[in-house]
């Protein structure tokens, strides 16, 4: 009975030291580690104990008697990564080095910005070492785990699963939360370094990248971006005008999260119900009448950018009956031995749906970009022209416009071609890439960056944790060095001064137990529903539900004076 790996891989490795018998691979130190779409299990090598499925954090490997219809083709994915990449000599996994210590005992501070994945893993890696007497982790929300919580698909509930591990992480007594704090506007970058020995940036990459075509301003034409937060209950999304009143929705990219979002927007609203959708979001859902989204990439099926994960996923949908979905594409672009292409070949082959049945759909199409999003007021449909692939060398292709074009008609479309980051204050910043330039994650002696203001919209969650060990290696660095040109020297005040400082500076900050009262409201009003949570999107409701209640000393109080007098009144001694 082998083990399957049946999604992306969170790049936590834990499954890898687990194994008894070095079957997962890559492993850490191996190429491609928490660069590839996931890690693999060798079946002629699994001895099938489970250890793998016990150390998973997000759930993600199964025995593959355990898969579910849809989960097969993980068995082949598993199977053809060997092939192609065989371990026969199975080298035994790198023994853990020796723990890294500073020169200096300290003690070090180091506050860290952004509480998204980047920042979390950041905190964990700073807090494997006792010289650092204190990691802060500021965030302008009141609530944290970042794209977790933001930004990953309501109904990838295994995926979601990654935030026992951040309940881990910010459960260690070096450990605090400022949330509800800006930094850059409530407080700035020159305020913390006077009092941290580093600062370390994981801002993400917040914003999408635009088409720039005729029409992409108009009501009813959205970034993937606002979209996923609103779905996702982001408080700065509630209000997103997400026009849903049209049986047809346009998608612009093919990635991950064009998936994310057209599977999102043709879900049967009540499997949706059972997810941590958010509450209006799925009101809106509801009511709405969307009926087909049609994904658009600009080249082929070889050069799509979604995983092969995800298009198990939709391909499970399709075969479970949920929604039709439609591959349009040359057959002579589908005929590729991988994985991917076989799927794709078969969606192709599936029988078309009874043309009257009012039934959802996902239209992939391919070889496609928009030249202009249509309508006068609002979105009405947008123009496409047919693009022609040609080989621009080092086994790359490249869309060339061709002068077919035609009008698809929509009432929403939805551009999914990238994020980039934002300037960050007080930093540089290349506009080119969207990130803060540095180098091994220093943006100067200090000052670090991590995740995908470092290094792009790349990755997936797991990455940040490499990304952040190589970023703290840097800080370590740093402090190591001993020609006091870094912050090391001394930064002013102590814990208990800043936390003084922050509350002064922003009185309605909260921390880690006023998060977890929010996530124990959100989940008990979530259980009452027969749902994972209820998310709580309004900033004063969740300030509001996050204070803390009368403590219960006073109700002990209360409560004895009260039998005291019941058993004065009643003569009982």
């Amino acid at each position: 009975m082998p083990y399957v790996v049946t999604q992306s891989c969170c790049a936590d490795a834990s499954c890898v030291v687990a194994c008894p018998v070095n079957c997962i691979h890559p492993a850490p130190g191996e190429p491609g580690f928490a660069e590839a779409e996931m890690v693999y299990v060798d079946a002629a090598a699994c001895v099938g104990c489970g250890a793998c499925a016990t150390a998973c954090p997000v759930g993600a490997i199964k025995p593959d008697t355990a898969l579910r219809p849809g989960e097969e083709a993980f068995v082949g994915l598993n199977a053809e990564y060997y092939q192609v990449f065989p371990h026969a000599d199975r080298h035994p996994v790198a023994v853990v080095p020796p723990q890294r210590r500073t020169r200096a005992a300290g003690p070090y501070r180091v506050a860290v910005v952004g509480a998204g994945p980047a920042g979390l893993y950041t905190a964990d890696e700073l807090l494997k070492h006792p010289e650092v007497e204190g990691v802060d982790v500021y965030d302008r929300l009141r609530t944290p785990y970042g794209l977790v919580r933001h930004g990953v698909a309501p109904d990838h509930t295994a995926t979601k699963q990654v935030a026992w591990l951040f309940a881990a992480i910010e459960a260690q007594p070096r450990f605090r939360y400022f949330l509800g704090v800006d930094v850059g506007t409530d407080i700035s970058l020159d305020e913390l370094r006077a009092r941290y020995h580093a600062v370390v940036y994981a801002v993400g990459a917040s914003a999408d990248r635009r088409l720039d075509i005729p029409g992409e301003d108009l009501p009813g034409s959205l970034a993937a971006t606002d979209v996923v937060g609103w779905y996702n209950g982001h408080p700065d999304k509630v209000g997103l005008d997400v026009r849903l009143g049209g049986p047809r929705v346009v998608v612009v990219g093919n990635g991950n999260v064009a998936l994310d979002v057209a599977r999102v927007l043709t879900a049967d609203p009540d499997r949706l119900a059972a997810t941590d959708l958010a509450p209006g979001a799925l009101e809106a859902l509801r009511a709405g009448s969307v009926r087909e989204v049609v994904v658009l990439g600009r080249r082929g099926p070889a050069q799509a950018a979604f995983t092969v994960p995800e298009l198990i996923g939709l391909t499970g949908l399709a075969e479970s009956g949920e929604v039709d979905v439609v591959v349009e594409a040359e057959p002579s672009d589908l005929t590729g031995p991988d994985t991917r292409s076989r799927l794709l070949a078969a969606l192709a082959a599936r029988p078309a749906a009874d043309a009257g049945a009012d039934r959802r759909r996902i239209v992939l199409r391919f070889g496609l970009s928009p030249v202009e999003v249509l309508g006068a007021d609002r979105v009405e449909g947008v123009r496409v022209v047919r693009n022609r692939l040609e080989e621009v060398g080092g086994g790359n292709v490249a869309a060339v416009a061709t002068g077919e074009s035609e009008e698809i008609e929509a009432g929403m479309v939805i551009r999914s071609i990238g994020h980039r980051g934002l300037p960050v204050a007080g930093l540089p910043f290349d506009e080119t890439s969207g990130t803060v330039p540095h180098r091994a994650g220093r943006v100067e002696p200090g000052v670090y960056v991590t995740g995908w203001i470092k290094r792009g919209p790349t990755g997936f969650i797991g990455t940040n944790k490499s990304c952040a060990a190589e970023t703290v290696a840097s800080l370590l660095d740093d402090l190591d060095r001993a020609d006091g040109s870094t912050a090391a020297s001394g930064p002013q005040g102590d814990l208990a001064s800043i936390a003084s400082f922050v509350r002064d500076r922003c009185p309605d900050v909260t921390g880690l137990a006023e998060w977890q009262r929010l996530d124990a409201a959100e989940r008990e009003r979530g259980a009452a529903e027969g749902r994972p949570r209820h998310k709580i999107t309004d900033p004063h409701e969740q300030r509001t539900t996050s204070a803390p209640s009368p403590g219960p000393r006073p109700r002990r109080v209360v409560d004895v004076v009260r039998r005291r007098r019941a058993l004065e009144n009643s003569g009982a001694r």
